[in-house]
């Protein structure tokens, strides 16, 4: 599909969007403060100097980087929304989604998980991306739980938008848990705890 208009990647040559793949696998395995441009540009095989050409700072990379994500999150929500009308098994289809990227380590965790844990220390008009990455991603969890209730699939005892936000706390610890253990299987035990509570019997 060629890019257009609406499409977040138009902007970027095929060298700009494999630096910001690489700057993503470091991002997801050691955060923010764990990787420079002469990391990428020995992964890339480039000069620093062209990696400045298109990202004139690390800021403006990792920005690039988790806007990317973002969207790319947003069309597998979507996605998710289309192919499966039960509220219920869609939380449970993202969670396998991440099961499985744990599983084989691609990425092994969810980028803005890392760069949350270092929100005090990164750029601010980054952080505003972490940020605005939870929020997306607590509305679609959020809806997904009043469907869900409304539809009498699901059991909830808080509100729709307090068990959201369970629930992506949940998931993002089990990512960190899992990772934390050294056992990427522990993040579906987790995730699938999460969801049977919520499954109305």
């Amino acid at each position: 599909m060629s890019p257009s208009r609406s499409d977040p990647q138009a902007p970027y040559s095929p060298k700009a969007l494999e630096i910001i793949q690489r700057t993503n696998e470091l991002l997801a395995s050691g955060g923010y403060n764990s990787f420079s441009y002469a990391d990428i540009a020995e992964l890339v095989e480039v000069r620093k100097a062209s990696i400045h050409h298109h990202f004139p700072t690390k800021a403006d990379l990792v920005k690039a980087t988790v806007v990317l994500h973002r969207e790319a999150t947003r069309r597998g929500l979507q996605s998710l929304d289309q192919a499966m009308p039960d509220p219920l098994e869609r939380l449970i289809a993202y969670s396998r989604f991440w099961a499985q990227c744990i599983e084989q380590s691609s990425p092994p965790i969810c980028i803005c998980a890392m760069l949350a844990a270092e929100l005090p220390a990164v750029p601010a008009e980054v952080a505003d991306e972490v940020r605005g990455h939870f929020s997306d991603l607590h509305a679609w969890m959020t809806a997904a739980m009043e469907e869900g209730q409304s539809a009498g699939k699901m059991r909830l005892t808080d509100t729709a938008s307090a068990e959201a936000s369970v629930f992506m706390a949940s998931i993002h610890g089990a990512m960190l848990a899992a990772r934390a253990a050294g056992k990427a299987s522990l993040f579906w035990d987790i995730a699938k705890l999460s969801s049977d509570r919520l499954r109305r019997p």
